[in-house]
C-alpha cells in the first residue's frame, strides 16, 4: 500500500530525522520504543481522530493509541489526510479540545522534529532569563543533518536566525560555544586518528592544566567539532598526558554555563543515553515535576534511543522510567507518557 512508508518516503518526510550516523551526535541507532505502524492508514487514523474529538466530549484513549503508535513521519502524513479531508490544522483542533500537559504532548507528537526542536529553543530564550540547559541539551544531542533543519525551521517560524537568537541570548565562551555548535559541523566521520587524538589531548592539556589561565577556544574547537568516536580516543590520550579525566580538569579549569556546556558534550560522548535519563531524573525528582524536559526528551527520543535511555535510568536510578513516571503524573498523560514508554521493564 501506498501509505506504508518505505525508506526514501520516511527519509523525505521525517524532518529532523536521526542519521544513525555513529560519528553524530544521535548515534545509537534505531532503538526508540516507536516503530512505523504495520497496517499504517492515513485517512483512516484522520478520521478516527476526527470523530475522537468532534461534538460534547473527548475520546483521549483513541487519540493516545493512534499519536502514541505512529512514527513521526506517519503523523505528518495523518495531518496532511486531516487537512484535506476537514480544512483544519490538526493541531488548531487539539489545541481547542484539549487542555493542560495532555494537550501539550499531543500537539508535540504531531509536530515534526525540526519544528517542535526549534520552538523548544525559542521557548528557552523567551522573556527575561535564558533556559541554559534546554539550550545544552538540543545541541549537543542533535546531528548536523538535525541541527540545518532547526535552523531552517526557527528562521521560518521566528524570521529570525537561530545564530541571531542565540546570540541576543547568551555571551561570552559560551555564546561562542553554543554558536559552533548550531552551525552543524561537527566531524560525522566513522574513522578515528590516534595522531590527532594525541595531538588534541596535548592542545587540551597545554590550554588548561599546564598554564595558567584557560585557553577556552581551544577547547571549544576541539569539543564542539571532532567526531564523538574521534573525541572517546582523544579523552583516552588526555587522561594518560593529565592524569586526570577531562571532566576533572574542565570543572578545574572552566565555570559557569560554557563548563556545564563542555561536560554536557562530555558526557554525551562517553554515553547519550545515560545524560538524558539523568535529564529527565532531574525533571521527575523533587518537589514539581518539569515538564517541559519530560516531553521534550519522550517526544524527540521516542524513535532513536528511548530504550537505551529506560535501560540507564533503570541502571542509576534503581526504578524503572516507567514507575518513575507514573509517581509522578497523573490522568490521560500519564496514560499516553507510559504508553511512550510501551512495557514497564
Amino acid at each position: 500500500m501506498w501509505w506504508v512508508l518505505g525508506p526514501e518516503a520516511r527519509m523525505a518526510l521525517h524532518v529532523g530525522a536521526d542519521t544513525n550516523v555513529i560519528g553524530s551526535p544521535s548515534q545509537t541507532g534505531n532503538r526508540g520504543t516507536i516503530q512505523d505502524y504495520a497496517s499504517f492508514n492515513p485517512s483512516a487514523d484522520a478520521e478516527a481522530i476526527r470523530k475522537a474529538i468532534q461534538g460534547i466530549g473527548t475520546n483521549e484513549e483513541t487519540l493516545i493509541h493512534i499519536l502514541t503508535t505512529r512514527s513521526h513521519a506517519q503523523k505528518q502524513l495523518i495531518a496532511k489526510e486531516y487537512q484535506v479531508a476537514f480544512g483544519k490544522e490538526l493541531k488548531d483542533d487539539l489545541k481547542s479540545d484539549l487542555s493542560g500537559n495532555f494537550e501539550y504532548l499531543m500537539v508535540a507528537l504531531i509536530t515534526s522534529p525540526a519544528v517542535f526542536d526549534a520552538k523548544q529553543l525559542k521557548k528557552a530564550m523567551k522573556g527575561t532569563g535564558t533556559n541554559e540547559s534546554t539550550l545544552i541539551e538540543i545541541l549537543t544531542t542533535r546531528s548536523n543533518r538535525q541541527l540545518k533543519e532547526i535552523s531552517q525551521a526557527y528562521y521560518t517560524a521566528y524570521k529570525k536566525s537561530l545564530g541571531d537568537a542565540i546570540s541576543s541570548e547568551t555571551s561570552g565562551d559560551f555564546r561562542k560555544a553554543l554558536l559552533t555548535l548550531a552551525d552543524g559541523r561537527r566531524d560525522e566521520s566513522l574513522k578515528v586518528d590516534e595522531y590527532l587524538a594525541k595531538k588534541d589531548a596535548q592542545i587540551l592539556y597545554e590550554a588548561g592544566e599546564k598554564r595558567w589561565g584557560t585557553d577556552e577556544d581551544k577547547f571549544t574547537e576541539i569539543l564542539c567539532l571532532r567526531s564523538f568516536p574521534q573525541l572517546r580516543l582523544t579523552f583516552e590520550e588526555y587522561r594518560n598526558i593529565s592524569q586526570k579525566d577531562i571532566e576533572e580538569s574542565i570543572k578545574g579549569e572552566l565555570s559557569g554555563h560554557f563548563e556545564d556546556l563542555l561536560l554536557a558534550i562530555v558526557h554525551c560522548v562517553k554515553n547519550m543515553p545515560a545524560f538524558l535519563a539523568e535529564r529527565l531524573h532531574k525533571a521527575l525528582k523533587g518537589a514539581g515535576t518539569d515538564e517541559l524536559t519530560l516531553n521534550r526528551i519522550m517526544v524527540s527520543r521516542s524513535e532513536i534511543d528511548l530504550l537505551d535511555i529506560q535501560g540507564e535510568y533503570k541502571k542509576h536510578y534503581g526504578c524503572s522510567l516507567y514507575s518513575a513516571i507514573k509517581a509522578d503524573t497523573s490522568g490521560d498523560y500519564e496514560i499516553a507518557l507510559l504508553k511512550l514508554c510501551g512495557e514497564d521493564d
